[in-house]
């Protein structure tokens, strides 16, 4: 796959994450930063790498789920994986800066 159709996917990977929120903390769990990291091989198969804002967090089977069947639906990918990690941990920091204006944490 080329350079430029793996930065278009991962923007509409993108797009499609900040369509998914935290039930618990009104913002997407994109700009929440719990997501780590995403890259799409030349099979098209999305590899997302994120985390919980905790271990026990009431979603931690269902919002992985959502991930992966919502980058599934996206024209161009053929598989997703997710992974989960809490290395390094989730904190209040990693929330973007238009999240916490959202939040009216600014």
């Amino acid at each position: 796959m080329n350079h430029e159709k793996t930065l278009e996917l991962d923007q509409k990977i993108i797009e499609v994450l900040k369509d998914i929120y935290d039930p618990e903390i009104p913002a997407n769990i994109y700009d929440l930063g719990l997501v780590y990291n995403i890259s799409v091989d030349d099979q098209g198969v999305a590899h997302i790498l994120m985390t919980l804002t905790a271990p026990n967090c009431p979603v931690a089977e269902s919002l992985p789920v959502e991930v992966k069947e919502k980058v599934s639906a996206i024209e161009g990918i053929t598989g997703t994986e997710v992974e989960l990690t809490f290395d390094p941990p989730w904190s209040m920091d990693m929330i973007s800066e238009s999240a916490m204006l959202d939040m009216g944490l600014l």
